[in-house]
């Protein structure tokens, strides 16, 4: 792809005679932990070998000119007039992250930017994320603005949440700024405190199943079942002073039913608790090796986003429930912000062609939809690629 990057560079900016430079970041797969990142709770994710490429020049002339070859959308602005785009969503998260970078003062002349991904568009693995932090990655380089990965982290989810408008948590960009080689990631979304863990699959197979469904997550309830969770944190608040909900630990589901009278406000905190609960298990179980506990917490999570905090839909159902039936699978869940987008499952490796079969005809006789199948590997994080 970086070659053929760089023929297209030349094609799309007319310009031999500066060499691009190329960036890559990698799209996420989260493993566990799902709405607990905004809640400052647990999460288990992992960055993808599949992701954003970034070819980037400066071109001196005050102007950002932003190109893709995903998308037939293009845009060229001035560096001084940076502002929300209506006509094409995708160019929203470049121009967000590049407007952190000239608030802290880092003199940007213009840049000449061309991306090319291989993360499927509103599936959930995390494509905004990655393009902001390729994006931030190349700035910091370019420029020599002298900011950590903790810090471009950082400018990234401000960015979505502030410019684009998405009240995402921390997990996404972290994932895809600290991947590492077939491990996960272990955060704490409220320390920042972390560590990797030893994602040995043996002889299974981690398969994502895109429902093809698409959400626009700005344009969905995501930012609804944020504010239902701060309303969970001001009933509970009244008998224990919590600032979030991951403040609670599955001892206070109890608590919990005293606190809130209303069922669907008690349903999303009771939610949260339980999922952090069994994120700190999966860690457990990938540690001893006990894939099949690890299987298990990943079908009782997907159960409780479905009854208690009401994200996945009928797509992302028919996945899971009849993934569940089929030989060989040992644990099958949405992953993601859910209405749509993937789910993930795993699979004993020498039944996979065969489930991803099955799965397929079922998906499509079950909504008329037809479904995408991915084995990734498990990649590492955002930074320069050398050609």
């Amino acid at each position: 792809m970086i070659i053929n990057l760089r023929q297209e560079y030349y094609r799309v900016f007319k310009n031999r005679t500066i060499n691009p430079v190329f960036f890559f970041s990698p799209g996420r797969l989260n493993l566990i932990g799902e709405h607990t990142d905004y809640n400052m709770g647990f999460v288990l994710p992992c960055a993808l070998d599949y992701g954003t490429y970034l070819a980037a020049t400066p071109n001196n002339s005050g102007t950002i000119r932003l190109r893709t070859l995903n998308f037939d959308y293009f845009l060229d602005t001035s560096i001084d007039k940076i502002e929300k785009n209506t006509d094409g969503e995708w160019v929203n998260y470049p121009l967000g992250v590049i407007l952190e970078f000239l608030k802290r003062d880092v003199h940007i002349g213009g840049l000449d930017l061309l991306y090319s991904g291989n993360i499927p568009n509103g599936a959930g693995l995390s494509s905004s994320a990655s393009i902001e932090m390729v994006t931030a990655v190349a700035i910091n380089s370019l420029f020599n603005a002298g900011f950590d990965m903790m810090d471009m982290v950082k400018m990234s989810q401000n960015a979505e949440n502030s410019f684009v408008g998405m009240n995402c948590g921390i997990m996404d960009q972290f994932a895809v700024a600290f991947g590492k080689k077939d491990s996960a990631i272990f955060l704490n979304c409220d320390t920042l405190e972390h560590r990797n863990v030893p994602l040995v699959l043996n002889n299974y197979d981690l398969v994502i199943a895109n429902t093809n469904k698409r959400r626009g997550l700005t344009d969905s309830k995501y930012n609804q079942r944020r504010a239902e969770c701060e309303t969970a944190v001001k009933m509970v608040s009244v008998i224990k002073e919590i600032d979030h909900l991951s403040q609670l630990s599955v001892e206070n589901i109890d608590m919990l039913e005293e606190a809130i009278d209303d069922r669907t406000i008690l349903g999303r905190a009771r939610h949260v608790v339980s999922e952090n609960n069994r994120v700190l298990e999966a860690v457990k179980a990938l540690y001893r090796d006990d894939i099949g506990r690890f299987g298990e917490l990943m079908n009782e999570s997907h159960d409780s986003l479905k009854n208690d905090y009401d994200v996945t839909g009928h797509e992302l159902d028919t996945l899971v429930y009849e993934a569940r039936k089929i030989e060989g699978v040992i644990g099958s869940r949405m992953t993601g912000a859910g209405f749509g987008g993937c789910t993930v499952n795993l699979v004993d490796r020498s039944k996979t062609t065969a489930f991803i079969d099955r799965l397929a005809e079922r998906y499509t006789e079950l909504t008329g939809l037809k479904a995408d199948f991915y084995r990734p590997a498990i990649g590492e994080g955002a930074g320069r690629v050398k050609i």
